[in-house]
């Protein structure tokens, strides 16, 4: 698995099942309402199990709808995380409308939520890279970079992103290693 530090932190890339990760934190690409739904925010809630929806349902009644690129936290329930860190990424409308913006404000609102509660490992999936169709080749050094700046902010944890299948690990590695140069391997 390769990675990178940055200041205390380390930055690591793996395929696999976000749903199956051990870490203190998994972070939801969730809607605005966090009520499940495709890809990887229906497979947190069917793996989480009906006690995540319950409480989503009570933030949402508390709060409202949560707006793009902001960040809550609830228990991770039957997952193996202790936590799910929901944060909704932004909708590719062709980049005119604070896209880049946003999705750099869903991790950043993420890793800041993580610190405040003490998290030491979180794994983050693509956010918006799959129904919300935000393009790879722009998302990915946009998602890298935040998650570099995060760490350089003095955060000593380790981030895990978590790509869904062999090509999208083999493209964001490819990507990592243009903005940061040869990982490290264990």
């Amino acid at each position: 698995m390769p990675f990178w530090t940055f200041a205390q932190g380390r930055l690591e890339l793996f395929e696999g099942d976000l749903t199956q990760s051990q870490a203190d934190a998994v972070v939801n690409a969730a809607n605005p309402g966090l009520l499940g739904g495709g890809g990887v925010d229906g497979a947190i809630h069917r793996a989480a199990g009906p006690e995540l929806l319950a409480a989503c349902r009570a933030l949402v009644d508390r709060l409202g709808p949560l707006p793009t690129g902001q960040a809550v936290l609830t228990p991770g329930f039957a997952l193996p995380a202790r936590f799910v860190i929901h944060t909704v990424g932004p909708v590719w409308r062709g980049g005119a409308f604070g896209e880049a913006e946003l999705l750099r404000l869903a991790y950043g609102q993420s890793l800041a939520l993580a610190k405040r509660h003490g998290l030491a490992r979180v794994n983050f999936p693509a956010l918006s890279c799959g129904s919300y169709g935000y393009p790879l080749e722009l998302a990915a050094p946009l998602a890298l970079s935040a998650l570099r700046h995060g760490l350089e902010q003095d955060q000593a944890v380790r981030l895990g992103l978590c790509l869904h299948g062999r090509s999208a690990y083999d493209f964001w590695c490819a990507s990592a290693k243009k903005l940061f140069g040869a990982p490290q391997v264990p």
